[in-house]
C-alpha cells in the first residue's frame, strides 16, 4: 500500500488560509442575512430600498465553488503607505507565520482576490484586486519592483489550490522567466460564458483599467488582446473607486448584439458587481417597432452625421410667428401684447437653441410674464400665482400651440421619410436629390404605428426625441465593438454619457458595416468625446502566434494603418489549411469538428451565413449536436455553429472555418468581406482548421 505523497508545508498553509478565508466570507454573508430591518426604516419605501440593498449585498458575498477567493499574494519589503492602505479596511498588523496575512519580518503581506474578505475582528484576509495596495501585483517588475519583495501566484484545479509560483522581484540573482501558472490560466479551456481576467491582467491593460473616471478612454485592440475584458474590469474598478457617484448616475455596457452580451454577462457578477445594465444600440433607441431592413446605401445615408441637421430643421420647421396680438382677459380688464413683442419673445427662444420641448414649456411663462409687466404698469400688483394662471389661459395656450406646436418624434420622422416636399425643404443644401430619394420609403405605412421602420430609422427617431427633450446621461458607458457604429449611432450612445465618461473598445480592422468608422478621431468626434485618450493594444494573449500572423496578411487590404498584432503564445501546429473537393467539403467539416471535440474545451464551426442551414443539417445527420451563438456551452454541449456575421467578440478553443471565399462573398463589398474573414480567422484560442474547396482569397496566399 502506497503512502500518499507528502504535501508541501507552504502549500498546506496557503490552503489553510483559503479555507479560513472561505469561513470568513460565509460569516460575512451570515451577518448580512441576520439583519433585522423592522426597527431601522421609517417608511415602506425606505424599507424596500434597504431590503434591495441587503439582497444585492448577500448576492455579492456568494462563495462560488470554482472561483478562487484569492489568486495572488504580495509580500512588501516595508510597511505600506497610508495612500496604499486605503481600501484595505485597516490592513492586518498582527504577526503571522509564512502563509498567513498581515505583518511579516521587514514588511507586510496581502492576499489579492476578487473581493474583500475580513475576519471577525475586521482584519482583512483577502484584499480586493481594485484596492491601491493590490496595484503592484499587476505592475511590479524587476526594473521597478514597487517595494514588492515577492509576488506569489496561485494555481487552482476545480476550485482546489494545487500550486504556487514565486517571483522574488528584489533579488538580483534570480533570473526572470515566463510564468507557467499565468500561461496556464490564459490557455484554460473556454467552456461556458466569458470569464474574468482579474488574475492575468497585464501592466498595459491595468493602466487602462485604473484610468481616472473623468476622462474617456478609447482602446484600439487587435484580436485576443483582451480589450473587452479590459473594458468590463474598468467598469468594476470605477464602481469600486467611485461607488456613490456611479450608484446615482448609473453605468451601462453597450454591445453589438444579444449573443455577445449573453456571452459576457457573467464577468461583472463574478467580480461582485451586479447592478450594471447591458444593452445593444438598437435596444437603446427602441422607440418604434422594427419591421423592415434598409438597403445598404439607404442605411449608410440614414447613419450619416448630416442627418442630425436635417432633423434639427425638421423639428423647428413648425415654429411660426404670430400675425395677431395676444389679448388676455382678467376680470373686467383686457391685457394686450402686440405682434412685435410676441415676435421678439419667440425669436429669442428660437435663437437660444435650447431643447425644443423645453422652449415650448417656457413660452407660456414668457408670455405670462410679459402680461404681468403690463398689469404692473396698469397699477396692479400680481404675484407668481397670477403668472401661472395667465400661462394656463386659453388664449395663451392657443398661441403657443399655433406658434410652437408640439412635436411627436416618431410622427415627425415618418413625415420626413414619406413627404418628398417636406424632406426637400429640411435637407436643402445638405442631401442631394438622389440621396433624398434613397432614404425615402418606397412603400410607407399609413401611420407611424404601421410604418416600415428600420434599425437606422429608430436611430433617427432617437435623435429627434433628444432634440425635443434632453436624453438622461449616465455616469459611465462602455461601448464595445465600437468600430461598427454609424455617426448617428455614435451620437445616440454619446447622449447617454453626455455628462459622464466612456470607455470605447474596438478594432478598426474588424469594422464590418458599410458605415464602419475610418478612424477613432472621427468616431470620438461623433460620440461627443473628441479629447478622449486613445490606447493601442497589440500584444495578444488569446490567439496563437501562428494564427494571428496568418490573419494579419489581410491587414494591408483592410486597415493599412494598423500595426500587426503579436502573440505571447507560440503554439506550433495551431493552424492547419486543407483544400478538398467541393462534394467532400461538408463531410470534411463534420470530421474536423469531430476531431476538435476529442480535445478539451469548446469548438466553433464558423461559416458564411448562407451556409448555416446546410451545415446544420450535415451536423445533425452525423449525430453532432450543436448550439447557436448566445447559448452557453457546457461539458456536454461544446460545439457551436456560428454564422460569420455573429462571430465578432466570441472565442472558442478550437475553430473550424468553412470556405473563406464564401465568407468574403457574403458581404456587399470586398473590404467588408475581408474584414469579416479577419474576424472569423481570429476566434481560436488553441487551434484553427481552415477547410475550403474554392481558392483562398489572394490576400491570404
Amino acid at each position: 500500500m502506497h503512502s500518499p505523497a507528502p504535501v508541501d508545508p507552504l502549500l498546506q498553509r496557503e490552503r489553510d488560509h483559503l479555507a479560513a478565508s472561505r469561513d470568513a466570507l460565509r460569516a460575512m454573508r451570515a451577518d448580512v442575512e441576520s439583519l433585522d430591518l423592522r426597527d431601522v426604516t421609517g417608511t415602506w419605501v425606505s424599507a424596500a430600498v434597504l431590503q434591495n440593498q441587503i439582497t444585492n449585498r448577500i448576492a455579492a458575498l456568494a462563495d462560488l465553488a470554482h472561483t478562487p477567493l484569492f489568486f495572488g499574494r504580495l509580500d512588501y519589503q516595508h510597511a505600506i503607505s497610508e495612500e496604499q492602505a486605503e481600501g484595505t479596511a485597516g490592513a492586518a498588523r498582527s504577526a503571522s507565520s509564512e502563509g498567513g496575512g498581515g505583518r511579516r519580518a521587514g514588511g507586510e503581506r496581502f492576499y489579492i482576490g476578487r473581493r474583500h474578505v475580513h475576519d471577525a475582528t475586521g482584519d482583512p484576509m483577502v484584499i480586493d484586486w481594485r484596492a491601491p495596495v493590490s496595484q503592484p501585483f499587476y505592475r511590479a517588475s524587476r526594473t521597478d519592483p514597487l517595494d514588492v519583495d515577492r509576488r506569489r501566484r496561485f494555481g487552482y484545479t476545480g476550485g482546489e489550490l494545487t500550486a504556487y509560483e514565486d517571483e522574488h522581484l528584489s533579488d538580483p540573482a534570480e533570473t526572470e522567466g515566463a510564468s507557467a501558472l499565468l500561461a496556464a490560466e490564459i490557455e484554460k479551456p473556454r467552456v461556458g460564458p466569458m470569464r474574468d481576467i482579474v488574475a492575468t491582467i497585464q501592466p498595459e491593460q491595468d493602466e487602462i483599467v485604473r484610468a481616472e473616471i473623468g476622462g474617456t478612454v478609447c482602446v484600439q485592440g487587435a484580436p485576443g488582446t483582451g480589450k473587452t475584458a479590459v473594458g468590463l474590469h474598468r467598469v468594476a474598478y470605477l464602481l469600486y473607486a467611485h461607488r456613490d457617484r456611479l450608484a446615482k448616475s448609473g453605468t451601462l455596457v453597450v454591445g453589438p448584439n444579444r449573443s455577445f452580451l449573453h456571452y459576457i454577462e457573467q464577468v461583472l457578477p463574478a467580480l461582485g458587481e451586479l447592478d450594471v445594465a447591458q444593452a445593444t444600440v438598437q435596444e437603446l433607441v427602441k422607440h418604434v417597432e422594427i419591421r423592415a431592413e434598409d438597403p445598404s446605401e439607404a442605411a449608410r445615408l440614414k447613419g450619416d452625421a448630416r442627418m442630425a441637421e436635417v432633423l434639427r430643421r425638421a423639428v423647428r420647421s413648425g415654429i411660426s410667428l404670430p400675425t395677431e396680438p395676444l389679448v388676455v382677459v382678467r376680470g373686467s380688464r383686457r391685457w394686450r401684447l402686440p405682434v412685435y413683442e410676441l415676435t421678439e419673445i419667440i425669436e429669442e427662444l428660437r435663437s437660444r437653441e435650447i431643447r425644443y420641448g423645453a422652449a415650448g414649456e417656457a413660452l407660456p411663462q414668457r408670455l405670462a410674464h410679459a402680461v404681468l409687466l403690463k398689469m404692473e404698469q396698469g397699477g396692479e400688483a400680481p404675484d407668481d400665482r397670477v403668472q401661472d394662471a395667465v400661462a394656463r389661459n386659453p388664449q395663451v395656450k392657443a398661441l403657443v400651440k399655433q406658434c410652437w406646436p408640439p412635436v411627436d418624434p416618431a410622427k415627425l420622422v415618418h413625415r420626413l421619410l414619406t413627404d418628398a416636399e417636406f424632406l426637400a425643404s429640411c435637407a436643402d443644401g445638405i442631401l442631394t436629390e438622389d440621396e433624398q430619394a434613397t432614404i425615402r420609403w418606397a412603400r410607407p405605412g399609413r401611420s407611424a404605428k404601421t410604418a416600415p421602420w428600420t434599425a437606422a430609422d429608430a436611430v433617427l427617431v432617437d435623435e429627434t426625441a433628444d432634440l425635443v427633450q434632453r436624453t438622461a446621461s449616465l455616469g459611465h458607458v462602455v461601448l464595445d465593438e465600437a468600430q461598427d457604429l454609424s455617426p448617428m449611432q455614435y451620437r445616440a450612445v454619446g447622449r447617454r454619457c453626455s455628462t459622464g465618461s466612456a470607455t470605447v473598445l474596438g478594432d478598426l480592422a474588424q469594422g464590418t458595416t458599410p458605415w464602419a468608422t475610418g478612424s477613432w478621431a472621427e468616431a470620438l468626434h461623433h460620440l461627443g468625446k473628441p479629447t478622449a485618450h486613445v490606447e493601442e493594444l497589440t500584444k495578444g494573449f488569446r490567439v496563437p502566434e501562428e494564427v494571428i500572423a496568418y490573419a494579419s496578411r489581410l491587414l494591408p487590404a483592410i486597415a493599412p494603418g494598423l500595426a500587426p498584432a503579436t502573440s505571447v503564445r507560440d503554439a506550433p501546429g495551431s493552424l492547419t489549411l486543407r483544400q478538398v473537393e467541393p462534394e467532400a467539403l461538408d463531410s470534411a467539416l463534420v470530421a474536423a469538428c469531430r476531431s476538435a471535440l476529442q480535445r478539451e474545451g469548446s469548438t466553433g464551426l464558423i461559416a458564411a451565413d448562407a451556409r448555416i442551414p446546410a451545415l446544420s443539417a450535415a451536423l445533425t445527420a452525423a449525430g453532432l449536436a450543436h448550439l447557436e451563438p448566445g447559448t452557453e456551452t457546457s461539458a456536454d454541449a461544446r460545439l457551436t455553429l456560428v454564422p460569420a456575421s455573429l462571430a465578432k467578440g466570441l472565442e472558442y478553443d478550437y475553430v473550424v472555418l468553412d470556405e473563406p471565399a464564401a465568407v468574403v462573398a457574403g458581404e456587399p463589398d470586398l473590404r467588408t468581406g475581408l474584414r469579416r474573414l479577419y474576424v472569423a480567422l481570429t476566434r481560436a484560442v488553441s487551434g484553427l482548421a481552415v477547410l475550403h474547396a474554392q481558392p483562398l482569397p489572394e490576400q491570404l496566399r
